[in-house]
């Protein structure tokens, strides 16, 4: 055996036992990626949500002050007794 022969069976060798862990590692990682990102999009649609409820809530609260009528009310005047 040349050289080149036993460097490809150790490189070929490497490559049969390392790669298990590699891709294992790699799919971590993308799991990872994507259950931040469910997370992050879900958060994102929480605060969508507050937001418009928010808006909603104040629109209905300025539209329902100005609907009352104004009422009035006797003010008895007197001057300081100086």
């Amino acid at each position: 055996m040349s050289r080149r022969e036993i460097l490809g069976f150790v490189a070929a060798a490497c490559v049969a036992c390392c790669i298990g862990p590699i891709l294992a590692v790699l799919g971590a990682i993308a799991a990872l990626g994507v259950g931040s990102t469910v997370s992050i999009g879900l958060a994102g649609l929480l605060v969508g949500a507050a937001l418009i409820a928010a808006v909603v809530v104040v629109r209905r609260r300025r539209s329902s002050v100005g609907a009352t009528e104004p009422e009035t009310v006797p003010i008895e005047r007197t001057l300081p007794s100086r």
